[in-house]
């Protein structure tokens, strides 16, 4: 403390003066944030090659090896029944080297507030985001190898690697929206879009919906081979555990609260304890009752929904979809069906068998790829599983490990009416992303039909008049922004609901219907 009396202040010595004393402020608070940070982050800066697709890590926490014992079975294989193409296969992938990190670090959830007053645009929109610890999404990744075939599906925010080297793409393909993209990575895109949402609230109490960003997928997927049921269950336990105990869950005991996984529901239906039991219990816990699960394929359980599956196709502009759009209009569709798939030789009442041979039968009314060597290169390309579905009117969507496909979008981008053989492998399946007539957008031939050999499928498909094929196929072209994840990097949208979008609203919708039949006491399950 001064003891004499201050003199008259210098304007200019005070404006330096408060100039050195902010400037030393905001240096000793970065100072502190950055040292006491630097511990928890020093594991998620991973560097990445593209072209030798080696991957090294800048710290002590490198990607182990995966185990030889763990690894995707062929029977996991989709999208021409190759849903997770191997990017060494693409001979479109850029050589290059990208300074992006593989792992997105931990970041601040950004929040948003709408506008006050009856004006609110995001009056019963408001989502949020729980900061979970991260050792259930963000430390996931650094174990990389055993989440997935290559650490390279996580680059783009889950995207994967671009397709395409250089400035233009094949057919019609724009590079920018392209990219290699594993069925599995859809609670990377999810969680990416959810912080970028525009109405986003640090307020729970506030928020219509809450979102918790666990890698339930990603989690279990490293174990579901070889391991007994403790370790599947372990870090679903603890999610549940921690986040059960929270003041925001205990509001509606979970029901307003929703997360994303990026594998079909049953993976997280397990009922017995064997170890020979497929799956964690994840939903079936006692903490899980009430909270809504979106999955790329939804039980029977009212609990999850099902959205699309993640593609390829990633545009971020309306020009680059109206473009799509526009192209694949015009493809010269010479062949009446296509069927890319591997048998199932080893599945009682399978009928890939009888589809492989109506096919060869009907030589080329018929594009057969066929994936009897489920590591055939030429059933892991994009390229080549799209080009094969530009080439034909309707493209068969047997059921395959369960009742839906990658495949089944493929076939939607590439303007190719999906044929289906069970009515829950997508009109039944993905009942907020497809039209509620499914007459007017795919075809149904009944399963059994084709089992007893009294369906032909040639046959059948001939007798559609054109112009219902044409009007049908404008139909699927139409679908095409609602089944993608946009890529919301910068460009204009698509000046439409993309899957992401559909699928928010959904919840909210979900949500809003729950807590009206909650606040009157009664809970009937049906909340579509």
């Amino acid at each position: 403390m001064f003891m004499e009396k201050p003199k008259p202040p210098n304007r200019h010595n005070h404006v330096c003066l408060i100039i050195f004393t902010s400037s030393f402020l905001a240096s000793t608070m970065a100072y502190i944030y950055f040292s006491s940070t630097q511990d928890v982050f020093a594991g998620f800066s991973i560097s990445h090659t593209l072209g030798s697709q080696n991957i090294s890590s800048t710290t002590s926490m490198a990607p182990r090896q995966a185990p030889t014992n763990i690894s995707t079975p062929p029977d996991q294989i989709t999208s021409a029944e190759a849903a997770a193409p191997t990017p060494t296969s693409f001979t479109q992938q850029p050589n290059q080297t990208t300074q992006e990190a593989l792992v997105p670090v931990p970041e601040e959830e950004p929040i948003h507030h709408g506008d006050s007053g009856a004006a609110d645009p995001c009056s019963g929109r408001y989502i949020f985001i729980h900061q979970l610890p991260p050792r259930f999404n963000y430390e996931l990744l650094s174990d990389c190898q055993k989440l997935l075939p290559t650490c390279d599906y996580l680059q783009n925010d889950g995207f994967g690697p671009p397709i395409f080297r250089g400035p233009t793409g094949d057919g019609g393909f724009k590079p920018e929206s392209w990219f290699a993209t594993n069925q599995f990575t859809l609670e990377l895109i999810f969680h990416k879009r959810m912080k970028q949402y525009e109405c986003l609230t640090g307020n729970s109490s506030s928020a219509d919906a809450l979102y918790v960003p666990f890698y339930a997928g990603l989690e279990v997927g490293r174990h579901l081979w070889g391991y007994n049921t403790t370790i599947r269950d372990r870090m679903s336990v603890e999610l549940l555990s921690y986040i059960s105990s929270l003041k925001e869950w205990k509001v509606m005991d979970g029901r307003d609260h929703f997360l994303v996984a990026g594998r079909i529901g049953w993976d997280f239906r397990r009922y017995g304890n064997n170890d020979s039991d497929w799956g964690s219990s994840l939903m079936l816990q006692p903490q899980s009752k009430h909270m809504t699960m979106l999955t790329i394929e939804a039980t029977n359980s009212k609990k999850d929904v099902g959205v699309p599956y993640p593609t390829y196709f990633h545009p971020s502009t309306s020009q680059q979809i109206h473009q799509w759009q526009k192209s694949i209009g015009r493809s010269k569709r010479k062949s009446l069906f296509a069927f890319a798939g591997a048998p199932r030789p080893l599945q009682p009442g399978s009928i890939r068998n009888e589809l492989f041979k109506q096919c060869s039968a009907a030589r080329k009314r018929c594009l057969l790829l066929s994936c009897f060597n489920t590591y055939d290169p030429k059933c892991h390309s994009p390229v080549n599983v799209l080009t094969i579905f530009r080439k034909a009117k309707f493209c068969l969507q047997p059921p395959g490990d369960s009742v839906t496909r990658r495949s089944t979008f493929d076939s939607i981008i590439s303007g190719c009416i999906p044929v289906f053989f069970r009515m829950e492998s997508g009109p039944e399946q993905y009942v907020w992303h497809f039209p509620k007539n499914y007459t007017s957008y795919s075809v149904y031939i009944p399963e059994e039909e084709v089992q007893r050999k009294k369906a032909d499928i040639r046959r059948i498909l001939s007798m559609i008049p054109p112009e219902k094929v044409k009007a049908m196929r404008r139909e699927v072209i139409k679908m095409i922004p609602r089944v993608i994840y946009r890529n919301a990097r910068g460009g204009d949208g698509l000046g439409q609901k993309d899957a992401f979008d559909v699928a928010v609203e959904g919840i909210l919708n979900r949500v809003r219907n729950i807590k009206r039949e909650f606040s009157n006491g009664i809970e009937t399950g049906l909340y579509f």
